[in-house]
């Protein structure tokens, strides 16, 4: 916060024991942290517009278990799958490579970069025989998306690595100028604000669906040919709309133009310059809806020779180093901590470019990514050694039961509270397309 010109954290209650997951990081903290800077925020927001001085609670327990949230997901009482069969880590001929199989075109990609059925026993045999890094490109070069593990300093060493090192954890641009825009007075704090949520996975969905905790009005935007994996798509899903739009078309690229004129926040987690070359960049969103909070959320950041490779949280944990551990094998985080941290950080940024634009106007940018906010958490320090995480007990007194569309949906609460709001959802997921695009 104090990167953003925040004065000092403000009114802050931190409560619980940690530690809450077993790691060799400190991801209590980075929850802790992270809900703690977004629900500030979210007071200051208010607090601007004519609500409540922004006092704040976080329990530690729950903001860590809350980046847990799609492992707590139950429909009709069962858990859904999250993972597709060809994903997960892979012994190379020098080291691991880590695979990301869960859209059909990535497993694609995978199937011919090794020259392999889609046979999991035939892609582990084909990866043994290569070294980690050979897999890592050819499986890139072919449309998919893989990391071979590194440790800290060879991640340092690189220039993607480099280039990150270089990028605060969010990084705001102001790209376009209007006169200050007050948000009227609400019992909420983003109440009236309208979001659109053009996002997939978890970390852009993370970042919409506690802007919708707040408040807002969050419309996602996705495609009948863009895959997805059910399962996040119920949990990220909570208190928003879902429409489906065809950029591929110009009236489904006017529909969108439609859309951001009435919008105030746009969130996008294409690969950098995706959404640019179709007309859709934040230069040219702003002047479509001058004062808009324009957030975009990448994997590798939006410089440097990776800035367009496709990535993941678990793939972004071994290129990194935050996977690796002295006995060679990756240790994965207890929880897909830099989506969720990346998520609930992008809805921080959002809710302080109202803020700006509010107090001061102007149309805003911020950049935020999952690299980046690996780097965050490995500047918080070790805490131990890294062996593969405990699993706490299911948080029953965390959760919350729904109705809905896919089913009956038990559901982790969201995590913080303010003087005078607690953040919830009142609405259940949508499925995919069902709503009309419009506001």
């Amino acid at each position: 916060m104090g990167g953003l010109g925040a004065d000092g954290p403000g009114a802050l209650e931190i409560s619980g024991d940690a530690p809450v997951l077993a790691s060799a990081y400190q991801v209590d903290a980075a929850a802790a942290a992270a809900v703690a800077a977004t629900t500030l925020t979210a007071g200051r927001l208010w607090h601007a517009r004519g609500g409540p001085a922004p006092r704040a609670y976080v329990d530690v327990r729950h903001a860590a278990l809350a980046f847990r949230s799609e492992r707590y997901l139950r429909i009709d009482g069962e858990a859904p799958p999250v993972w597709a069969d060809l994903s997960g880590d892979y012994r190379a001929a020098d080291g691991w490579v880590r695979l990301h199989a869960n859209y059909p075109a990535h497993r694609d990609a995978i199937v011919r970069a090794l020259d392999v059925p889609a046979e999991r026993a035939r892609v582990a045999e084909a990866v043994a025989g290569r070294a980690a890094a050979a897999v890592e490109e050819a499986v890139a070069a072919a449309g998919g998306a893989a990391a071979a593990l590194r440790t800290p300093a060879e991640w340092a060493a690189h220039p993607q690595g480099t280039a990150v090192a270089g990028l605060p954890l969010v990084e705001f641009e102001r790209v376009g100028d209007c006169p200050a825009r007050p948000l009227p007075a609400a019992d909420r704090p983003l109440g009236g604000v309208r979001v659109l949520d053009l996002t997939r996975v978890i970390a852009g969905p993370v970042a919409g669906r506690t802007l919708a905790a707040y408040g807002a009005d969050v419309l996602r935007v996705g495609a009948d040919h863009l895959a997805l994996v059910p399962a996040l798509v119920v949990d990220t899903g909570f208190g928003k709309r879902f429409t489906h739009v065809d950029l591929r078309t110009e009236a489904g690229r006017e529909a969108l133009r439609a859309l951001i004129r009435g919008a105030d926040v746009l969130v996008q987690a294409f690969r950098p310059g995706a959404l640019d070359a179709l007309g859709f960049g934040p230069a040219e969103c702003a002047a479509l809806r001058p004062g808009l909070v324009y957030v975009s959320v990448s994997a590798w950041g939006q410089v440097g020779p990776w800035r367009q490779r496709r990535g993941f949280d678990s793939l972004v944990q071994l290129a990194t180093g935050i996977a690796w551990s002295p006995a060679g094998r990756p240790v994965a985080l207890p929880a897909q901590t830099l989506d969720h941290g990346t998520g609930w950080l992008a809805a921080l940024a959002a809710m302080e470019g109202l803020r700006r634009r509010h107090v001061s106007g102007g149309s805003w940018h911020a950049r935020l990514s999952l690299a980046r906010t690996a780097r965050w958490l490995d500047g918080l320090g070790r805490v131990g050694a890294a062996e593969p995480p405990a699993e706490p007990a299911f948080p029953q007194d965390l959760v919350s039961r729904m109705d809905s569309a896919f089913g009956v949906l038990d559901y982790l609460r969201p995590p913080g509270a303010l003087d005078g709001y607690v953040p919830g959802w009142v609405t259940p997921p949508h499925r995919p397309g069902a709503d009309p695009a419009a506001w």
